[in-house]
């Protein structure tokens, strides 16, 4: 489980965004990111149990900085007041896709696929969803997977129309449309606080992974 001492931080890094907090408190930032690798190699733990394609990874190597980079933002809060971890086969900064677990008092989420390919990889997937269009719909329209992700298939930034190179009536146009391979659904922060809140994560997780499967077998043909 979570320890509330976490969501606790970075509620009052939320409303101290400034770094003479941030240094002043940073026994306590330590302690909450500590806390949360701990929490995420859990997860990780149990998401081996199946999808081995993560066997080995460590949650120090899938932890987003908390740092914000400002030069190209209006917003110069100089931290996130949220603590991240994208889980996939090669850590965080491989070009696959896999679980994401974002942790914000108030507005937690989970999500699994492809955030932001770039483009040669969004071509590999939407190649790959027109030769196994079935087979992606099946596992899209699943319900327990839907009931997992509820906020569906992301669609910002889709196309108006479907990418060069595809028929405007293509079957699988309303896909190929898709910028982003990414589906979402809403966290409790009670799930995080729970005993049994890695385990249930975990439960989560494995509906979506017959779509990062689908997602990366496309990337290593």
């Amino acid at each position: 489980m979570l320890q509330k001492t976490t969501l606790d931080f970075l509620k009052k890094l939320k409303k101290n965004n400034n770094k003479a907090w941030m240094d002043e408190n940073k026994g306590i930032y330590l302690a909450a990111k500590a806390d949360y690798e701990s929490f995420c190699q859990g997860i990780i733990n149990q998401i081996i149990t199946f999808d081995p394609t993560i066997d080995g990874l460590l949650a120090k190597n899938c932890l987003f900085r908390i740092n914000r980079d400002v030069r190209f933002s209006n917003n110069k809060d100089p931290y996130k007041s949220n603590f991240g971890c994208s889980i996939k086969m090669g850590g965080k900064k491989s070009q696959y896709c896999g679980y994401y677990l974002h942790v914000e008092p108030g507005a937690c989420f989970v999500a699994a696929g492809f955030y932001g390919p770039e483009a040669d990889i969004l071509k590999k997937i939407r190649q790959e969803v027109e030769y196994n269009q079935p087979q992606f719909e099946k596992i899209v329209k699943n319900a327990n997977f839907n009931k997992a992700f509820s906020g569906g298939l992301l669609q910002e930034g889709a196309l108006v129309n479907v990418p060069k190179g595809y028929e405007k009536g293509h079957p699988a146009a309303a896909y190929l449309r898709l910028k982003h391979f990414v589906v979402t659904g809403p966290l409790k922060d009670e799930v995080l606080l729970d005993k049994n809140g890695i385990k249930e994560l975990a439960k989560i997780f494995k509906q979506a992974t017959p779509f990062i499967q689908f997602v990366n077998a496309g990337l290593t043909d």
